[in-house]
């Protein structure tokens, strides 16, 4: 689909278009109308990443409606001409406020204290271009075991990029889930919270987006916002402030960022395997 085709589908008057950088996923353009309103559109492929739109406009609803960070607004998303898309509202860049990391980690918190009953989510969706699987599930250790970690080690394992050694070490710190993370109920997560996944809106706060929203243990958050670098001290104190990690929580970021690490490694492959590796080498 050309973003000039975009006038026909949403009914715009579509001034200019102008292609956005960033992702590796999808192709993305900023859309100005000619009644000086701006739009964010994605496009791509429907049948490389089947739904892959609709699921995402899903998370960044869920989360829209629990978080009071800024999470943009789903515009309209479909198919056209064998393209998928998704139009978000335009969200300026600005300069952090003051509070900026203060208020940042306590909305995780907040988000993060949002429940349900199970682990997963209502729907399977996507981290980057790969499946997530959100099978509802009574306890933690059976989702991460099942949906996570062995579900992606054994696809690495197919490929014939690990060994049988791998894949036993990761059945093995699977056995040991229980002892690893401590108690906590089904929390309402980001799913992809690292860096490139938020911006500064000119009003001086966060906004998050490219989600891959379920109901997991908190922790996985945290070590996702650890594992490139990481973001200020500050963030990490606030939400702590407002939610205690359990003791013990930096000890277990390599644990949480397995799962994250599997996905780089089914994806791009390279350090991210060795990466894995040196996790489960313990066990």
């Amino acid at each position: 689909m050309l973003p000039q085709d975009f006038s026909e589908i949403s009914g715009l008057k579509i001034k200019s278009i102008s292609m956005v950088s960033g992702g590796d996923i999808n192709d993305a353009f900023k859309l100005e109308t000619e009644d000086g309103q701006y739009y964010f559109l994605k496009v791509n492929d429907c049948n490389r990443y089947p739904e892959m739109f609709e699921k995402e406009a899903k998370g960044l609803s869920t989360l829209q409606k629990s978080c009071r960070l800024k999470v943009p607004e789903v515009i309209n998303y479909g198919i056209y001409k064998n393209q998928q898309y998704l139009m978000l509202e335009w969200i300026e860049k600005g300069a952090p406020a003051k509070d900026f990391a203060q208020n940042f980690g306590a909305s995780i918190a907040e988000l993060h204290q949002i429940r349900q009953p199970y682990f997963g989510f209502e729907q399977d969706n996507y981290i980057g271009s790969l499946q997530q699987i959100n099978t509802p599930t009574n306890n933690w250790v059976e989702f991460y075991t099942n949906y996570r970690i062995l579900r992606l080690v054994k696809l690495l394992y197919d490929r014939n990029d690990i060994s049988a050694k791998d894949l036993q070490r990761a059945e093995n710190f699977c056995k040991q889930l229980n002892k690893i993370f401590p108690s906590d109920p089904p929390s309402l997560l980001h799913g992809d919270l690292w860096s490139g996944n938020y911006m500064i809106t000119k009003e001086g706060y966060a906004s998050i987006y490219d989600p891959a929203v379920y109901y997991g243990h908190r922790e996985m958050d945290i070590g996702m916002s650890k594992l490139f670098g990481g973001f200020s001290t500050t963030f990490y104190d606030s939400y702590n402030d407002f939610y205690p990690l359990e003791k013990g929580w930096q000890s277990r970021l390599p644990f949480t960022q397995l799962y994250p690490l599997l996905v780089h490694a089914l994806l791009f492959g390279g350090h991210y395997i060795q990466s894995v590796r040196e996790i489960l080498v313990p066990f």
